[in-house]
């Protein structure tokens, strides 16, 4: 319709604006630009019309030339505000609202108009002008329920349900009547509340009044009872409805169903909905899309997909998301991404499900790619791609685009939001960055438990022990209450400490406190076994009805801490008995018991499971395995394992050059170090430990040196004491003890005690009373509880005959309640691992290993002129004693029973706990010539590999 119409319209007078309760804020607005002088007529399109165009701009201008060419009289001012005041409503435009209701007052259009005084109701609710709408409301003389109707819906808009009750039972009691549109939004607010009960009595309502026969009202109803976790009773409204051609029915209880974790429902009620010829819509597409939660559900995702395809609805931004949603979630990021990339237009919920989406699937670095080519298409990243961006650079290790991502969330004012707080805390926990991390943390203006839980696992897992448990105290005196996370946290801080007492604390807090769930159960097995304190973690272990396969692996993994490697292999056989299916963590346990213990039979066996099982070779898993076969003693294996993997992290090239130094090939293992540099691998403090005790064992001083430095000045790596560890024992091998002397004087850092028992070792290989009186004296100083400490000071006096200091010694391990780990040797033979202690007889063929001892010894004396080197028996005792005492060692035992139950020419391996003395070893060499037999020994310093009569040590060791 066109219309021509003339109007001269009045300015606003001053004092209308001051007395106004709603106008008074905003007088200094400027008002409609309609002007005082007719002009000339004019065709306009309606202005209803321009309206429904969306443009607010457009339908002021029509609004300005509809008073300037038309008189009052001549078109329905009701008709004219009412559809701007909807249209500013819809766009929320606030600034524009109001000036429509200026020039309503000026024009007196609001006098005794009910219908544009509800129309303005809306539109303050709508703009989120809650209190302005309730002056209006509350100003009315006249109310329809037109009007009522606009108050309760403002209240439900702005997030006061309540408002909306209390409205509605005030209709109730002033015996106004209620209609259909009153339903929906008193439902609406029901549901916000989760108030079933008022809910119910509403739904009697509806019967009663006879409006649940009408569709929207029926929806409400069922969108009431879903949003009130009562599907049962919407289900049951649902099938109930004598037609269900409203799509808007199905919807709701598809809906329901996938948001309450019910996605086979819901994908069924969406299989009936298309058996019905009922055409889905955004709604119903986006529904059933969340309802494939996971992987499980592909084929039914890629129905919906196709049947997506076939509507008009293959570019609908809101579809388009929740397929690139529903593909994240099944990890095919390549599928997403098609979606994605063929989209016309792209919202910021595009762009935020793609990068969680590369996040979800541990696809960092595509993550951070994805992030900056949504910043080159000028997409200014938000609250939630922040927080994913900082979770792909945390776990990346991208430090440089952490600090950026922090930077720019600061300028943004995004750093001040609880989870951008406490993913930032995180972060910088992954990053090693405790000052950053305390710095965040602090600042942080709110804090959860979420923000203390995340704190106190990043000093825990940074080896910050005892902050994390001060942390923890400061917890307990903000009364928060304490979630599984917190206190995994702090076992770990716990287990670090060797802090028994607090674990048992923490222990009866978790049974006080009735959160003995199986994460926490295991938990308490694991630190009980990190502490030491194996049989409290048997007995828990024992208490878990349910056990899973971190239950199992836990208690293998505290067997194994523990150096309890045979009972280790009896739990893991115990496990599978049971059908539990060991996973990669189990068998990285399970290979370091075999690898303990030498036994290449059990390690080639769990090989085998891992191969039969279609376990992937790769991470913990290959480098254990490499670490396994070298410790077996064959080398030749671990190469070959290594050579296999096609993608070596650093820990597997530390595995393997840690391999050929514990074999004594040195110049293997720097080779191999330098392969990994050209492969443009950064050696960390781990692999240089690895690469300086190969240099240690094959005597390359020289190369140990500029090892240290290269570390120090190439890679700015501060060393660690293990470092100063290795030089001081590749000096002392090399016999430059001064110069090693001189060189733990100048250490930048206190020489530890390791330092020390490093350089005490090599004064009593050479000899040097003077140096390894000093070295003595400083350990014992520095490590007064270990046991091993003293047996080492003890046998430099015994060397030197100074039986006296040697007594004083061994009082004061005595009075200090220590004992000496007595010496214990294991061999492999069949399926069983057979352990001797020194001058055992509790063996089964005890008689049988001895008679077969004595041959060997005999035979070696008469062809090999073997002749016991009493020297080594760091005892006083006569000579015939210290002559048995060379007999009875546990290697000579266990070497004795191998070849007692071996083929004749087969090798054997043997494992001892202590450094092999200097007789034994001449002994081994003598085996390995006049028998040809060739033994594999590893004992507490390194491989040897003897074989005709000659060793793989040089004899230095």
């Amino acid at each position: 319709m066109r219309l021509r119409y003339y109007v001269m319209a009045a300015p606003i007078p001053s004092f209308y604006l001051n007395c106004h309760p709603v106008l008074k804020k905003i007088h200094q607005n400027p008002p409609l630009k309609i002007s005082k002088f007719p002009l000339k007529p004019v065709e306009t399109p309606s202005l209803r019309e321009i309206c429904k165009r969306g443009s607010v701009n457009e339908a002021f201008q029509s609004l300005t030339d509809l008073f300037a060419n038309q008189s009052p009289s001549q078109f329905s001012l009701d008709e004219a505000y009412s559809s701007v005041l909807e249209l500013c409503g819809s766009k929320k435009a606030l600034s524009e609202g109001q000036q429509v209701h200026a020039h309503m007052i000026t024009s007196n259009a609001l006098f005794n108009s009910v219908f544009l005084s509800t129309r303005l109701v809306f539109m303050y609710g709508k703009c989120g002008c809650l209190v302005d709408a309730e002056k209006l409301f509350d100003g009315m003389p006249h109310k329809t329920i037109f009007t009522w109707n606009a108050m309760i819906g403002a209240y439900v808009t702005n997030g006061e349900p309540l408002g909306s009750l209390e409205l509605y039972r005030e209709m109730r009691v002033s015996g106004i009547p209620l209609d259909a549109c009153t339903f929906p939004c008193i439902l609406k607010a029901c549901g916000l509340l989760k108030d079933r009960r008022c809910g119910a009595e509403v739904h009697g309502l509806a019967i009663k009044e006879g409006y649940v026969s009408i569709v929207f009202v029926a929806n409400s109803i069922v969108g009431m009872y879903t949003k009130c976790n009562d599907l049962n009773g919407a289900r049951q409204l649902f099938d109930r409805m004598p037609e269900k051609e409203d799509v808007v029915s199905w919807n709701s209880m598809i809906s329901a169903y996938s948001s309450n974790g019910q996605s086979i429902e819901a994908l069924r009620l969406f299989g009936e909905m298309q058996k019905a010829s009922l055409a889905p819509n955004t709604y119903t597409f986006v529904a059933a899309l969340q309802a494939c939660e996971d992987s499980s559900f592909i084929k039914q995702g890629m129905f919906i997909h196709a049947t997506v395809l076939k509507s008009s609805y293959y570019i609908n931004v809101f579809v388009a998301n929740a397929l690139i949603a529903m593909y994240a979630r099944f990890g095919k990021m390549g599928e997403a991404a098609n979606i994605f990339y063929n989209m016309d237009d792209w919202d910021t919920i595009s762009w935020n499900s793609m990068l969680s989406g590369f996040v979800q699937n541990g696809l960092y670095h595509e993550a951070l790619q994805f992030y900056h080519e949504m910043r080159d298409a000028g997409q200014k990243p938000d609250l939630v791609a922040v927080i994913s961006i900082i979770a792909a650079s945390a776990r990346s290790g991208n430090t440089l685009n952490g600090m950026q991502i922090h930077a720019y969330a600061m300028k943004n004012g995004l750093d001040s939001d609880l989870q951008v707080g406490n993913s930032l805390v995180d972060m910088y926990a992954k990053f090693c960055s405790m000052k950053y991390m305390d710095c965040i943390f602090d600042k942080m203006p709110d804090k959860d438990v979420v923000s203390w839980t995340t704190i106190i696992a990043g000093h825990a897992q940074n080896g910050s022990h005892s902050r994390a448990l001060e942390l923890f105290r400061e917890v307990q005196l903000e009364g928060i209450d304490l979630d599984v996370m917190m206190i995994s946290s702090i076992l770990l801080a716990c287990s670090g400490l060797k802090l028994i007492s607090s674990v048992k604390e923490i222990h009866s807090y978790i049974i006080r406190k009735g959160l003995s769930d199986l994460v926490l159960q295991n938990g308490i097995v694991d630190v009980y076994g990190e502490c030491g304190n194996v049989d409290y973690a048997a007995r828990m272990f024992e208490l878990i009805e349910f056990k899973d396969v971190v239950s199992w692996t836990s208690m293998i993994s505290c067997y194994v801490h523990n150096g309890l490697a045979n009972e280790a292999l009896e739990l893991f056989h115990l496990m599978k008995e049971t059908g539990v299916e060991p996973d990669s963590i189990s068998l990285v346990s399970i290979l370091s018991a075999a690898a303990s213990l030498s036994a290449l039979k059990k390690g080639k066996e769990i090989h085998g499971f891992l191969i039969r099982k279609g376990f992937v070779l790769e991470g913990s898993l290959a480098s254990t395995l490499v670490d396994m076969y070298a410790r077996c003693g064959t080398l030749e294996k671990s190469r070959n394992v290594f050579n296999f993997i096609r993608n070596k992290d650093l820990v597997l090239w530390t595995s393997m050059i840690n391999a050929y130094g514990m074999h004594g090939c040195g110049r293997a293992a720097i080779d191999l170090f330098r392969r990994m540099e050209d492969e443009s691998i950064a050696p960390d403090h781990i692999a240089f430990v690895a690469v300086l005790y190969a240099c240690s064992h094959s005597g390359l001083m020289n190369e140990g040196r500029r090892f240290l430095e290269s570390m120090k000045y190439e890679y700015q790596l501060e060393p660690w004491p293990e470092h100063y560890v290795c030089l001081v024992d590749l000096l002392g091998r090399a016999n430059h003890l001064e110069e090693a002397y001189q060189f733990v004087k100048g250490m930048e850092v206190e020489p530890t005690a390791e330092v020390w028992c490093a350089l005490l070792g090599a004064c009593q290989i050479h000899s040097n009373k003077e140096l390894g009186e000093i070295a003595a004296q400083k350990l014992l100083e520095m490590d007064p509880e270990n046991p091993g400490n003293y047996v080492l000071v003890s046998n430099v006096y015994a060397a030197e005959r100074r039986w006296k200091d040697v007594e004083e010694v061994r009082m004061r391990m005595k009075a200090s309640g220590l004992k000496k780990n007595p010496g214990c040797s294991w061999i492999e033979v069949g399926n069983k691992v057979h352990t001797f202690m020194a001058r055992d007889k509790s063996h089964p063929q005890s008689y049988e290993i001895y008679s077969k001892l004595s041959q060997i010894t005999e035979k070696l004396a008469k062809e090999g002129g073997y002749v016991a080197q009493t020297k080594f028996v760091l005892h006083n005792a006569k000579e015939e004693e210290k002559v048995q005492m060379l007999y009875g060692h546990s290697e000579r035992l266990a070497i004795a029973y191998g070849m007692l139950t071996t083929p004749e020419g087969a090798s054997l391996r043997i494992t001892k706990n202590l450094r092999v003395c200097g007789d034994c070893h001449n002994f081994c060499k003598l085996i390995s010539k006049f028998f040809e037999r060739e033994l594999v020994m590893r004992d507490a310093n390194r491989f040897h590999h003897f074989k005709g009569g000659v060793c793989s040590c040089g004899d230095v060791w």
